[in-house]
């Protein structure tokens, strides 16, 4: 890539004139990673005057100003408004991001340190919980208490871990900046100070209650609300409820996972229950009414006359509850049990049925007769 003085801003950046904000910074993004000294050590020098050559380029495209004015009068219509011979801090506000990935830094500015010159808060890490519900208990949604070991700030020295009474000491070898900064070729770097960790003040007297450390573990109990209709696998999040964050930063979360026990007679499949309840040949073929279980409670189900084993019936909205709203339904299948043993009278009144079955061989004669002589036998 040659300077840009011979050639065209676009044509750096491998973009064409029509090109959004967004796709020129990407492609300045594309050609610093690719371009940068440290990444070609065997052709720095070369690989040092394409990545000027793109900052260039993009220090005038990125600018909607200067390169409108690039657009219609070329180089020379920029006057002193274009590149300035040097690094603006925008190009690096907006780059700092890939710079950082490339030297493993928090931060790489081009004229001065971060605000503040302090490192920036970090949020706390998340935990984790593991909870067992009984299935009655994910049906309903239950309301519990849990208890967890966490790391809390240090009320003896408010979370600074200096001694109660004493002050924390300005840093000296970052001198209270709370970072370092030194050359790295044509950049200025900028890195955490290894000594207070960004803190700019360091403990000379250490807190005796948490060793310096600013936090002691502590247990807690927390109030935890679950929804009805949960299953396994499902992950409550308590916002605020993990470790607490450095330098100012936000607590982490807590997450919950829960595991939803089997129960002994419904099978599960999402908010949708299942259950076998077997009937009698008497039953399926004369037709009953049979008492189902519910999670609510016992219900009566009709079992028309004729129905066939493995029949799968539907109470509609007697499923589990779904936490998004509404509720599944409950699929019964009635098996036809035959009994294994008949008694004497009984055997007489099976061979009587199976007589009165082979005296009509006309299926449309037999399919509207055969359960009135079911009843007459039977009834």
């Amino acid at each position: 890539m040659a300077a840009t003085n011979s050639r065209d801003f676009y044509e750096v950046l491998g973009v064409t004139r029509e090109a959004s904000a967004e796709q020129i910074k990407s492609a300045y993004r594309k050609a610093a990673l690719q371009y940068h000294p440290d990444r070609n050590p065997e052709k720095k020098e070369e690989a040092e005057a394409s990545f000027r050559a793109a900052s260039e380029a993009y220090a005038v495209l990125s600018d909607s100003q200067k390169r409108s004015i690039y657009d219609r009068y070329g180089v020379a219509g920029l006057g002193n408004r274009g590149f300035d011979s040097g690094f603006n801090s925008s190009i690096f506000e907006e780059f700092q991001d890939i710079l950082g990935d490339l030297f493993g830094f928090e931060d790489v500015l081009g004229g001065g340190r971060r605000r503040g010159g302090r490192a920036r808060g970090q949020r706390g890490a998340d935990l984790r919980y593991d909870m067992s519900l009984t299935f009655e208990e994910a049906s309903t949604g239950v309301s519990t208490k849990i208890r967890i070991s966490r790391h809390e700030y240090c009320e003896a020295c408010k979370g600074t871990g200096a001694k109660p009474g004493t002050t924390m000491s300005t840093c000296t070898t970052c001198k209270g900046h709370g970072q370092l900064a030194y050359q790295q070729g044509f950049f200025s770097i900028t890195r955490t100070c290894p000594a207070c960790q960004g803190a700019g003040k360091v403990i000379r007297d250490t807190c005796v209650t948490c060793r310096g450390q600013g936090r002691i573990e502590r247990e807690r109990n927390l109030e935890v609300g679950i929804p009805a209709g949960v299953d396994s696998g499902t992950r409550l999040r308590m916002t605020g409820q993990g470790e607490p964050g450095t330098n100012g930063g936000p607590a982490g979360d807590l997450y919950i996972f829960l595991e939803v026990k089997d129960h002994a007679f419904f099978e599960r499949r999402g908010a949708d229950l299942y259950c076998t309840i077997p009937v009698s040949v008497t039953q399926a073929a004369l037709g009953a009414t049979i008492r189902v279980p519910t999670l609510q409670g016992e219900e009566d189900l009709e079992i028309p006359e004729g129905t066939q084993s493995g029949q799968v019936f539907r109470k509609r909205s007697k499923g589990m509850p779904n936490p998004n709203g509404g509720r599944g339904d409950l699929y019964i299948s009635i098996p036809v049990v035959i009994p294994g043993k008949v008694s004497r009278e009984q055997r007489r009144l099976l061979e009587q049925l199976g007589v009165l079955s082979k005296v009509e061989n006309k299926p449309a004669e037999r399919s509207s007769s055969f359960f009135e002589k079911v009843k007459d036998i039977f009834g």
